[in-house]
C-alpha cells in the first residue's frame, strides 16, 4: 500500500526519490503557459517544504501522537501491520464473548480520514536505519526527519516461549478470538464427552498472572460458566466449571493498595475461582500446567504473565532494561538521536521520583500527546516543552458482575460504585461514537438478561 506523503523541496524531492514515491499530480502545476500563473495561497501552502514525521504503531500512544499533530506543520504517516485501533482494556470481553471485536476496534484511515496531513500505511516494520533516518519495511525504506516509534509489547514466557501455543497471551483481537474459541469449544467438546474425568479437564481452566488481565479474565470466565451458559446444555453443569487463578507473588492485582487486593480476591473466590498466590508456573502442555509440583489438568491455559517489548531496541540499537524496554531521556528521545521518540509499552520512561512508568492506557497516551508537542515546537521554532511528566489519574479493575476495584491515591473504591465507575471510563476512552453506544447496549443488556451476544466459535478447525 503507498503512502500519501508529498513534499516540492528539490532536496526533499531527492531524498524521498527511491525511498518513498510521491504522486506526480502533487506537482502539476502547468508550467506550459507562456504567462505566469498564480498560485493559489492554499496551495502555496501546500507545497511548502515540511518534516516528514513517521510513526510507527498505532495503539494509544502512537495514535495520540497522530492525532495531536493534526494542525502542526509537518507531513506524518503512520505506519501499523494492522488496520485498526483497538482498545485494548477490554480485549477480556471478546474473549470472553462478552463483545465483538468490532465493538472494541475502528480502522485507523476512519479515525485519521480528516487530517489531510496524515496518510496511513499498512506495513510490517522489519528495522530501523537510524543512521540513514529510514524505517524498512521490508526492501521499502520509508525515510523520516523525526520517528516516533510506538510498537508496544507482548506477554514474556520467562525463557520458556514453547508453552506460547499452549498458553495465549491476549494481546491482540486475534489473541481475544482464539481464546474465546478455546473457551467456548471446552464446554462443547465437554457436553459431547461421557468420560468424567475427560469432562472435568475440558472443564477447567488456569489463567497464569494476578494482574488486571488476569483478575478480570478470571471473574468472567466464572460468570460466563455461573450465568450466561448454565442452561444450555444438557449433559454437562457449566457451573461445575474449575477456575484457578496462578500469581506468583503474595497478593493479586499487586500495583493496587492492599485493601484494594484484599477486597479483589474474596470477590473473585466468592464467583468461585480458585486463587492460588506465591506460586509459580513449572510447565505448560498440552493437557495442564504444573503448579508449584502440582499437576492441574486443564484444557484451556491463558497467560496474562510478564511483558516483553517490541524488538525496537534492537532496531535501534539501543540501551534497554531485562524486558526489551528501551531507555529513554525526559523528553521521550533516544539518547544521542534527538530525532527519534520511543514511547508506549517499547518504553522505559521514568516518573518524577524515578520510578518506571506503568504500561498501562492514561501513560501511553499522555506520552503521544507530549511528544506531538516537542515536534510541534520544533518544526515552529519554539522553545522545547517542559521535561515529560506524567499526570496519574488513577488505576481500576472490574471483578465480574457488578464489582471493581479503583485507586485514585487518597480516593478509593471497591464494588458497585467502582464498578459503574469503571464502565464509564471504559467507554470513554473508546474510539468513535458507534463503539461506545454499543458497549453501552451490549452491557446494558448483558446486566439485565446475563446473557453473552458474542458465543461465535470462529477460526480454523482442529
Amino acid at each position: 500500500m503507498s503512502a500519501l506523503f508529498a513534499s516540492n523541496a528539490d532536496t526533499d524531492s531527492a531524498r524521498f526519490s527511491h525511498e518513498h514515491r510521491v504522486p506526480a499530480a502533487a506537482f502539476d502545476v502547468h508550467l506550459a503557459s507562456a504567462a505566469p500563473v498564480p498560485v493559489a495561497a492554499s496551495t502555496a501552502a501546500a507545497l511548502e517544504p515540511r518534516e516528514h514525521v513517521v510513526i510507527i504503531g498505532g495503539g494509544f500512544s502512537g495514535l495520540s501522537a497522530a492525532l495531536a499533530l493534526r494542525r502542526a506543520p509537518v507531513h506524518v504517516t503512520l505506519i501499523d501491520r494492522r488496520n485498526y485501533h483497538f482498545f485494548q482494556p477490554l480485549l477480556y470481553q471478546v474473549a470472553t464473548a462478552g463483545l465483538s471485536p468490532a465493538d472494541i476496534a475502528s480502522p485507523i484511515r476512519a479515525i485519521l480520514r480528516h487530517q489531510r496531513n496524515t496518510s496511513v500505511l499498512l506495513g510490517k516494520v522489519t528495522g530501523i536505519d537510524v543512521a540513514g533516518k529510514a524505517v524498512l519495511i521490508d526492501e521499502k525504506r520509508v525515510a523520516y526527519d523525526q520517528l516516533v516509534v510506538a510498537t508496544g509489547a507482548r506477554y514474556a514466557y520467562f525463557n520458556h516461549e514453547e508453552w506460547e501455543q499452549f498458553a495465549p497471551g491476549l494481546k491482540k483481537i486475534d489473541d481475544a478470538t482464539d481464546i474465546r474459541r478455546r473457551i467456548l469449544l471446552a464446554f462443547e467438546r465437554a457436553e459431547n464427552s461421557n468420560d468424567q474425568s475427560e469432562q472435568q479437564r475440558l472443564l477447567s481452566f488456569v489463567i497464569v498472572g494476578g494482574g488486571p488481565t488476569g483478575v478480570e479474565m478470571a471473574g468472567a470466565i466464572a460468570e460466563l460458566a455461573r450465568r450466561a451458559l448454565s442452561t444450555d446444555f444438557r449433559n454437562i453443569d457449566p457451573r461445575s466449571a474449575r477456575i484457578v487463578l496462578v500469581e506468583s507473588g503474595p497478593r493479586v492485582l499487586a500495583s493496587f493498595p492492599e485493601g484494594l487486593s484484599v477486597f479483589a480476591k474474596r470477590a473473585l473466590e466468592k464467583l468461585g475461582v480458585e486463587v492460588r498466590l506465591g506460586t509459580r508456573v513449572n510447565r505448560c502442555d498440552p493437557a495442564g500446567v504444573i503448579v508449584a509440583n502440582d499437576r492441574i489438568e486443564a484444557d484451556t491455559i491463558i497467560w496474562a504473565a510478564g511483558v516483553m517489548a517490541s524488538p525496537a531496541a534492537t532496531w535501534l540499537g539501543a540501551v534497554n532494561d531485562h524486558a526489551g524496554r528501551v531507555v529513554v531521556g525526559r523528553d521521550l528521545t533516544l539518547d544521542g538521536h534527538p530525532e527519534v521518540f520511543v514511547i508506549g509499552d517499547t518504553a522505559l520512561a521514568l516518573s518524577a521520583d524515578g520510578t518506571p512508568l506503568p504500561g498501562i492506557a492514561p501513560v501511553a497516551k499522555q506520552e503521544g500527546a507530549y511528544v506531538a508537542r516537542v515536534i510541534a515546537a520544533r518544526v515552529r521554532g519554539r522553545p522545547a516543552p517542559a521535561p515529560f511528566r506524567y499526570r496519574h489519574l488513577g488505576t481500576m479493575a472490574t471483578i465480574g458482575r457488578k464489582s471493581a476495584v479503583a485507586d485514585f491515591g487518597k480516593f478509593r473504591l471497591s464494588g458497585f460504585v467502582a464498578w459503574v465507575l469503571w464502565g464509564l471510563v471504559h467507554v470513554c476512552y473508546l474510539v468513535g461514537f458507534r463503539n461506545r453506544i454499543a458497549v453501552m447496549l451490549d452491557w446494558l443488556r448483558a446486566y439485565v438478561t446475563f446473557e453473552r451476544g458474542a458465543r461465535l466459535i470462529t477460526g480454523h478447525e482442529t
